[in-house]
């Protein structure tokens, strides 16, 4: 799918994980001068996204510093009613928040913040319609964000429990399209507080 000014799509970051491994607290822990969530709503309010939803838990400090990062974009904060039942549930949520004739979403985690500017407008050229999803991939291993188009986001909205966005992508078969992208920061996640110096 050709990147034009016609096209619409929207953007979700998922930042509503509880951070067991990190202790807590993971999402609003510094990196480099910032909460660690600055970097992937950075990346999401640079995409080429009408909107922007973050699904959250129960979390007033969290959504406070989310809504005053994005204060200059088209950005929705969702609470995740139950986040312990897994990245399905928090899609879900967020997907309900989306607005109508998207013709795609991105899916960005909240813990990856070195996703580069230019990796979201190479998935759109790479989309192959409304029915595709692409991701890339970087020196063979996939990463994020990933793009699903609108067509998905039906299933997207009835997603459940721990199962995410892989499940779509075996259900999309030969339209999943791969991208090699030279950006080694969509691989790059924070699990515990000590991958925070591996940047």
């Amino acid at each position: 799918m050709a990147e034009s000014k016609s096209a619409r799509f929207a953007a979700i970051v998922l930042a509503a994980g509880l951070g067991t491994r990190f202790g807590g607290g993971k999402l609003l822990a510094p990196f480099r001068g910032q909460p660690l969530i600055a970097g992937a709503l950075a990346a999401a309010v640079a995409s080429p996204a009408v909107s922007v939803v973050v699904a959250i838990g129960d979390d007033p400090e969290l959504e406070a510093t989310i809504l005053g990062l994005g204060s200059d974009a088209d950005l929705t904060v969702v609470r995740v009613a139950d986040p312990a039942r897994g990245m399905g549930a928090s899609l879900a949520a967020a997907a309900q928040a989306v607005p109508p004739d998207i013709d795609g979403v991105f899916v960005f985690l909240g813990d990856m913040p070195l996703v580069t500017p230019e990796v979201a407008p190479a998935l759109i050229r790479a989309l192959p319609g409304r029915d595709g999803i692409a991701a890339p991939f970087y020196e063979g291993q996939r990463g994020h964000p990933v793009l699903l188009g609108g067509d998905w986001i039906p299933a997207l909205r009835r997603l459940d429990g721990d199962v995410g966005a892989q499940a779509l992508i075996r259900q999309a078969g030969e339209r999943f399209i791969r991208i090699e992208v030279d950006a080694a920061g969509i691989l790059f996640d924070i699990d515990r507080p000590d991958d925070l110096d591996r940047a």
